[in-house]
């Protein structure tokens, strides 16, 4: 038995060997290269924001405080991500635009500080209008939540909320 290992690792089969594992290794670091992971990246403000609805809760102080200036970008990726906004008027102004593949969507939800929904809109990737913009709803002024859901979206893009009236 040694003997016949011996006698399969001796000259040119070595070398065959070592080819054998070149080859595999070329081939699994170019699938590697090939493969990307998915994702979503919401930055607010320059911060970029992490928390999902199932981690959030409104506190005492918002996250943000002024107008709110964000992007973000999807490699395909679903998240919901979800920020606190202090708005001490009873509308906010928003604007969004997004530049997408045919696959996806964005939708921004705002609720004011009684919880109550004054903002819910979606974007389809690949779709006319790729931009939103207007007036929310009438709301209690105080901490507003701002929710973002990106499912499958491949692209970016950005929005702002500035306090209305």
């Amino acid at each position: 038995m040694i003997y016949t290992l011996l006698n399969f690792f001796s000259g040119k089969n070595i070398t065959n060997i070592l080819l054998l594992c070149f080859s595999l290794s070329i081939v699994s670091s170019c699938s590697k290269e090939n493969e990307e992971d998915t994702f979503v990246r919401l930055t607010v403000n320059g911060e970029q924001i992490t928390t999902s609805e199932a981690n959030f809760t409104v506190g005492d102080r918002s996250d943000f405080n002024g107008d709110i200036d964000a992007s973000f970008t999807g490699n395909g990726g679903t998240a919901t991500r979800v920020f606190s906004w202090n708005n001490n008027l009873s509308t906010a102004d928003y604007n969004a635009d997004i530049t997408a593949t045919t696959d996806g969507s964005f939708q921004i939800i705002v609720k004011d500080a009684e919880g109550l929904t004054v903002l819910d809109k979606t974007i389809i990737g690949g779709a006319e209008p790729d931009s939103i913009d207007g007036v929310t709803a009438n709301g209690a002024p105080g901490i507003w939540t701002v929710t973002i859901v990106a499912a499958n979206f491949n692209g970016d893009g950005s929005f702002s909320l500035s306090a209305g009236d």
